[in-house]
């Protein structure tokens, strides 16, 4: 056990792409923790998907020495999507090391996380990474952090972490500035989970911060929410490689495996406590964060509904902020709709379920979650467009609104703005950080941005924009539900919630798609696109023809327009009792509309 004064424990936090996993990777090369044979650029970043991308998902954690002290380092993820994972670390941590880019200066999520940090009270040391770029001045960064964050100017440490310039420094400001956890080994036991993943081999393993007490193996513990007990069987540190030890005391972060084998058992958030001696009162857990963007995800194969079941019960276990409830769909079948914090949240679990379970998966198009008042003075949550309830019986609709930080070089400000008001955005604020650099922060409709709003402000700014968001509640909005018929019968799957202003754009754009998708049929097939009773655009899908007149050469016309009248009665009658099929591939390429 390590003597609490000698031990600090610290996040680094700072915008996507600042330069997080290669500082890592430095901390771990010069603290000896990594062998030089075995370094390997973004160490801590296991998964493939990570690595591929370039980006952290999941926050890591290691511990390494640093002259006579032992620090804990959790490398967190810098995309706002992530932002769920971010908390959960800081709770570990007395004080976080706050990176900025010296050649970009603060960006949107700098500032989210910085008052992530200021929220949790931990101490920040801030530093300008990248100052070997020819393109840094950290000079003119400096003063603006000092500006909007109010950090002292000289405090502002300067380092590189590619070339570790500085780095040592920083490791020794981390030593001298945050404060050592406070805790006493002898009162009773209380650590919290703060994150978790399922081994095959051995169940669910827990990353687990000591507060209070000291844990040992082979002893009884209880969880406080889910009140089981279980006898621990391994507990340990990694550096960055499992070692296991025979105690944790307070101020220690390691890892817990106690044959825990139930997925739903072991939260994060959840407080560990001795079974013998338990404490009076569970750690503070985390707020559960509220899924934003909602999508059906189907197997492929309808016979892998319970391996999907499985995979979403163990991809929630170490991502605890997507939800997911069984639903049906007449054109998909059974699956599940599921909740996820953003859209780039929803394409990295979708491709993670498809790796790591060897699932393929079909998803249809995100939508979020709307509140339906009803004229019996009821109020309905509506995450699925076919689940809202008939036109006649709707008083007015809410719809979720979010709050966007973006941050733009001044150039670039009337692209911004003209792409946030065609997205029905109302602009809340606008100053400048800087003579070079603009934030604005607007209020816009959820169901505007999660498409592809991200990706038209990075075109419109050439990369230069950054972007954060936060929920700002619901406003009521004229919203109406578009109903697509196919051969005048409603397909539940096409269905969709859109302003009042767009609905008619919305059918014709649906309704033309289709009709390149739908084969023909021996029968003409109406698309229509319908708001309640009423039809706002209309396509049709022209009947395959059969020349009935081809054995008819010569003779009495008479005879052929019997035959012609024949084919027609044919044709009605098919009409009225013939179904449309329509394809797996149509469903998936009209659920890309967007494209």
């Amino acid at each position: 056990m390590t003597d609490t004064a000698h031990i600090r424990n610290f996040s680094i936090i700072s915008h996507v792409d600042h330069g997080k996993s290669t500082l890592s990777d430095r901390i771990l090369e010069m603290t000896g923790a990594v062998d030089a044979r075995e370094m390997r650029e973004q160490y801590l970043d296991s998964m493939d998907i990570e690595r591929e991308r370039g980006i952290t998902i999941k926050a890591q954690n290691v511990r390494v020495r640093w002259k006579s002290h032992v620090l804990h380092l959790i490398d967190t993820p810098g995309h706002v999507d992530f932002g769920y994972e971010v908390s959960r670390s800081l709770a570990a941590c007395e004080g976080v090391v706050l990176l900025v880019d010296a050649s970009q200066g603060i960006e949107a999520q700098t500032l989210a996380n910085c008052y992530l940090a200021l929220e949790h009270d931990l101490e920040i040391v801030a530093a300008l990474n990248k100052i070997d770029l020819p393109a840094a001045d950290p000079d003119r960064y400096a003063g603006e952090i000092e500006q909007v964050l109010g950090l002292p100017g000289d405090d502002i440490l300067r380092i590189s972490a590619k070339t570790g310039e500085g780095v040592a420094d920083l490791l020794d400001a981390v030593v001298a500035r945050i404060p050592a956890p406070v805790g006493s080994p002898t009162d009773p036991l209380r650590a919290l989970i703060f994150d978790s993943h399922y081994d095959q081999y051995r169940g669910v393993v827990n990353a687990i911060r000591v507060v209070d007490g000291t844990m040992r193996t082979r002893s009884k513990v209880r969880l406080f929410i889910a009140g089981t007990t279980h006898e621990v069987e391994e507990i340990g540190i990694r550096t960055p490689h499992s070692v296991p030890v025979d105690e944790l005391g307070p101020g220690e972060v390691g890892y817990l495996i106690a044959g825990i084998k139930s997925v739903g058992e072991a939260k994060v958030g959840e407080t560990v406590t001795d079974a013998a001696k338990p404490a009076a009162t569970p750690l503070e857990g985390y707020r559960d964060p509220k899924p934003m963007v909602f999508c059906g995800l189907y197997p492929v194969d309808g016979d892998e509904l319970p391996e999907l079941r499985e995979a979403l019960e163990k991809l929630q276990l170490s991502d605890a902020s997507i939800t997911f409830e069984p639903e049906t769909s007449a054109a998909l079948g059974f699956g599940f709709r599921c909740g996820f914090l953003g859209l780039l949240h929803m394409e990295i679990a979708r491709e993670r379920l498809e790796r790591e379970f060897d699932l393929s998966l079909i998803a249809t198009a995100p939508s979020v979650e709307y509140l339906a008042h009803l004229t019996n003075g009821q109020t309905v949550e509506v995450d699925n467009p076919s689940a809202m309830p008939p036109a006649q019986n709707i008083e007015f609709i809410d719809e979720p609104v979010l709050r966007l930080t973006i941050i733009t070089p001044a150039e670039y400000t009337g692209t911004v703005m003209d792409l946030a008001q065609t997205r029905r955005g109302n602009l809340e604020k606008m100053q400048y950080l800087s003579p070079e650099r603009v934030e604005l922060i607007y209020a816009v409709p959820l169901a505007e941005v999660v498409v592809d709003f991200f990706d038209q402000l990075k075109s419109r700014t050439k990369g230069y924009a950054s972007l954060d968001y936060e929920p700002a509640g619901y406003q009521r909005e004229d919203l109406v539900k578009v109903d697509i018929l196919l051969n005048s019968a409603p397909v539940d799957a096409f269905s969709s919630i859109v302003h009042k202003t767009r609905a008619q754009e919305y059918g014709r754009k649906m309704a033309a798609k289709l009709r390149e998708l739908i084969p023909r049929q021996l029968f003409d097939v109406p698309i229509q696109a319908a708001i309640g009773g009423r039809i706002i655009a209309r396509e049709t899908v022209k009947a395959r023809r059969k020349d009935v007149l081809a054995k008819c050469y010569g003779g009495d016309i008479t005879r052929k327009r019997k035959l012609l009248e024949k084919q027609k009665e044919g044709k009605r009658r098919m009409k009225n009792i013939g179904r449309v099929e329509v394809p797996q591939e149509a469903f998936i390429s009209a659920l890309r509309l967007d494209d």
